[in-house]
């Protein structure tokens, strides 16, 4: 393939980067565009090759792509979490989501489906019964939770407590999550709110100091003075429990005395809602593949590259803080041998020796965002490169890579931040083993 035909081909896909540093490319670039390598598909051919170009589209390429067929998403682990108003409910789910940082937890509340009453019925909003079952609008609630279930986003309504109505036009975006919990007096009253739950937690505290935690939130948070509360307490509050929330303790698979306040019970559940998603949990299944374990902190920086209103210097900082803990942790499964040092004080120190050869690879068009961390990670490390591009509407793969001449001896991180069905990683480990290193078979 002419020099000049090949330079074409990397300019026109060295398109958006991660710090290339173009964030408007990022914006505007169409993955679904004919010549995009996201689009790539290969079909029966032998591979050929000439002055580092390949057009890969025989059998390896081929089982590459049908390898790399996305798996079908997997359903959410719903809890739902009872209990008398006041009993510690909410305190439960926050120890939860604490807990469970490495995976994705949402809360939606039972509250926030309360339906809006009338102006008759604001007027007379001290005789309204708020813990009955009809002051709640099932039915949007099973449509939301329907839609979570099927990992789709849903907007929750807001309910304004001291005006009694829903804010019209203020919603809570609630995205798909790995773990969603619906927490309310009522939740296991209907049972076809009770089917879409995996389990169901009631939290148990005494009476009294149900009592006094109420009295003290709906004066504090809802503006109300402790005779309206009492009242409501003594008409509405203690039958409800009595008739339905009560009643509903049966349907319960964990029991939670004190609330809160039980630690013991609590880290137990978590324990079973890890086992539970770990049986999905692809490092289980596959033990080649390691997964950075997420924190609040990387959770804040990937909200921060998510907003559309981030500057590019701001995008570039925290992208790259990203990429370096993915290449340190990457480095981190790489052999290592023992070796023995002498500290200043004289002492001998056992510890261990970094793997010497190594070299990394970037796949055109994001794979360059990382280069900079790996370098900074590995000092005078080679770098080479790979495209793979797709060539006109025939399905043709073409293939060019600049490698080290002694990648087979070398341990190779192949980089690619942009990680979609990794098609391009699996082309990439067919062409070059059987094309670039002569069947010869490297450590990738």
């Amino acid at each position: 393939m002419p020099e000049k035909a090949v330079d074409d081909v990397m300019e026109a896909a060295v398109g958006a980067h991660f710090s290339g540093l173009r964030l408007e490319a990022l914006r505007l670039s169409s993955p679904s565009s004919p010549s995009s390598p996201s689009s790539a598909r290969a079909s029966p051919a032998a591979a050929t090759h000439s002055n580092g170009a390949v057009y890969a589209n025989g059998t390896a390429a081929a089982a590459a792509v049908e390898l790399a067929s996305p798996p079908a998403a997997r359903q959410p682990f719903v809890i739902g979490v009872s209990g008398g108003t006041a009993s510690g409910k909410t305190t439960v789910c926050d120890m939860i989501i604490q807990q469970l940082h490495d995976h994705r937890v949402v809360l939606v509340n039972q509250d926030s489906f309360y339906r809006g009453l009338t102006a008759e019925e604001s007027a007379r909003a001290q005789d309204y019964n708020f813990d009955h079952p009809d002051a709640f609008d099932t039915e949007q609630l099973l449509e939301c939770m329907g839609q979570l279930k099927r990992a789709q986003p849903v907007n929750v309504p807001i309910y304004d407590f001291k005006k009694h109505r829903r804010c019209s036009e203020s919603f809570r975006k609630v995205n798909a999550s790995d773990v969603i919990i619906l927490e309310g007096i009522l939740v296991f009253h209907d049972q076809r709110v009770r089917n879409l739950m995996d389990m169901k937690i009631f939290v148990d505290t005494d009476a009294d100091i149900r009592l006094a935690r109420r009295i003290r939130r709906d004066t504090v948070e809802r503006g109300r003075d402790i005779s309206s509360v009492l009242d409501q307490y003594g008409r509405f509050v203690k039958p409800a429990f009595d008739d339905f929330v009560l009643p509903s303790k049966k349907y319960a698979d964990v029991i939670i005395p004190r609330g809160g306040d039980n630690h013991v019970a609590v880290d137990l559940i978590v324990e079973h809602i890890r086992t539970k998603l770990g049986q999905h949990d692809l490092c289980k299944i596959y033990p080649n593949v390691h997964v950075v374990q997420s924190t609040f902190q990387i959770r804040g920086m990937h909200t921060l590259i998510r907003d559309r209103d981030i500057t590019t210097p701001d995008f570039v900082f925290y992208s790259d803080r990203l990429i370096r803990l993915v290449v340190e942790h990457g480095l981190g499964h790489l052999p290592f041998t023992e070796k023995q040092v002498i500290t200043p004080t004289g002492s001998v120190y056992m510890g261990v020796d970094f793997c010497k050869k190594l070299c990394g690879v970037s796949i055109v068009r994001s794979g360059e965002s990382m280069e900079n961390a790996l370098r900074a990670c590995c000092k005078g490390i080679k770098i080479g490169k790979i495209l793979i591009h797709r060539v006109g509407d025939n399905g043709q793969q073409l293939v060019y890579h600049k490698l080290p001449m002694d990648i087979a001896e070398r341990h190779v991180l192949l980089m690619d931040p942009v990680l979609g069905t990794g098609r391009f990683c699996l082309l990439f480990c067919f062409c070059s083993l059987f094309v670039r290193t002569g069947g010869i078979r490297f450590r990738l």
